[in-house]
């Protein structure tokens, strides 16, 4: 009998340890997304005096910075801990909104919207690290799924009630909007600090380890070529090119439904709508994990993005808003389930590392999907142009094709040498 299990002692323990974790889990995730400028930030940079070109410079610039910081940000996370590596990133984020409220100079901006994607940076990858090797560590990494669904679920449907909210404080002042943001995130850093324990890479274990050291893995690139298996490879591809789809879809739904003929008031509703779809349908991830699996659920996204994509080519208001609504929720779903698979692959010593290289291909591929959205929306028009881009999860479809069939799966646990057995 291993120590943990000595620990534990049956289910219901393992229920009480998870429980302990994911408490103050579920209070950060409330504020962490309690952005109330996320919905309104468009106007508030308008107002500053900023043209179009200029909003989608920063917003680009944003998602760059992000995605080229995650690699050394992961491997930060690693090596001074994860928790650490949050408290850096929550706290950047908010000095830049506070910053954002304070200038109205365009190369502040520049500056503050860079400070703020290497604080996005900071805090992808290291959140979910930390969430799982703190279940490994108590012996609770089987309800993983339905833990981090209900992550999820809690963080999207604040950002739902965020957004809402933002709008009413913007009628009081942009300066309650973006202080009531930051002081969120300031209080969500709180909360971790006093409930979570730290972990750095190093303090990690889980049921890789033995065979992680016999192999001598000292830096995150080794151990990214050792579990880097064909299907592993696969599935983050395909998963970079189901977040490129689902994320430019999201946004760029706006810009149909007002083609369309939908006034202003009903966009923000559907919209609105859309987040508390895609927040509350994670719930159903842990039972679709168990009945159906990541190698089919995978596929069964992809086909459904596509038919919303094509679906909203028809050019009809309705129809488009009703495929939105069904269908948006079920890549959350998948997304849940794959995150599991992700940390199930890679071991906890780089754990935070080889998840930010699979944050920086999926970063790099939503980046790619909203230029080719946007260039197919300019030149075909909203609904053509949306219909077109569902080659995008077709084509990710195909490259699954031969996963699925030869029931391949993704290597999730590496056996111990026998003498370690023994042991």
């Amino acid at each position: 009998m291993t120590g943990t299990e000595e620990t534990l002692g049956g289910p219901a323990a393992v229920d009480d340890a998870a429980r302990s974790v994911t408490r103050p889990f579920y209070v950060y995730a409330v504020l962490a997304n309690s952005l109330f400028q996320r919905g309104v930030f468009v106007l508030f940079l308008q107002q500053r005096g900023f043209s179009a070109g200029q909003v989608a410079l920063l917003q680009t610039l944003i998602y760059l910075v992000s995605g080229l910081a995650e690699l050394p940000t992961g491997v930060i996370a690693d090596r001074i801990g994860r928790r650490a590596s949050i408290l850096i990133g929550q706290a950047l984020i908010a000095g830049c909104l506070l910053g954002q409220v304070s200038s109205s100079t365009y190369w502040v901006f520049l500056t503050l919207f860079v400070g703020q994607g290497v604080g996005m940076a900071c805090v992808s990858g290291s959140d979910t690290a930390l969430l799982y090797d703190l279940l490994v560590r108590r012996g609770a990494t089987a309800g993983y799924v339905k833990i981090n669904s209900r992550f999820t679920m809690l963080g999207t449907v604040t950002s739902g009630v965020a957004i809402v909210l933002g709008g009413q404080l913007q009628r009081v002042s942009w300066e309650i909007v973006y202080v009531a943001s930051a002081s969120c995130l300031v209080l969500a850093v709180v909360v971790l600090m006093s409930g979570v324990p730290e972990i750095r890479g190093a303090d990690a274990v889980d049921e890789q380890d033995g065979a992680e050291k016999e192999r001598g893995d000292a830096t995150a690139w080794r151990a990214m070529l050792r579990v880097a298996t064909p299907t592993l490879v696969t599935l983050v591809v395909v998963s970079g090119l189901m977040h490129a789809t689902l994320t430019p879809y999201i946004i760029f739904t706006q810009k149909t439904l007002s083609e369309q003929g939908a006034g202003t008031a009903l966009v923000s509703v559907v919209i609105s709508a859309g987040f508390f779809v895609g927040g509350l349908t994670p719930l159903l991830s842990d039972r679709a994990d168990r009945r159906i699996g990541y190698r089919v659920i995978v596929p069964v996204s992809l086909l459904t993005l596509a038919v919303a994509l094509g679906l909203s080519g028809l050019g009809l208001v309705w129809v488009t808003i009703a495929a939105f609504l069904v269908l948006v929720g079920i890549p959350e779903i998948t997304a849940v389930i794959v995150d599991k698979v992700f940390n199930e692959a890679v071991p906890s010593r780089h754990r935070a590392s080889l998840l930010s290289m699979i944050a920086f291909v999926e970063s790099a591929l939503i980046g790619i999907g909203y230029l080719v959205l946007g260039a197919l929306m300019d030149g075909l028009g909203a609904s053509v142009g949306m219909s077109t881009y569902a080659a995008v999860p077709l084509v990710a479809c195909l490259l699954w094709l031969p996963v699925l069939f030869r029931g391949a799966r993704v290597t999730t646990e590496i056996k111990k040498p026998t003498d370690q057995k023994a042991s």
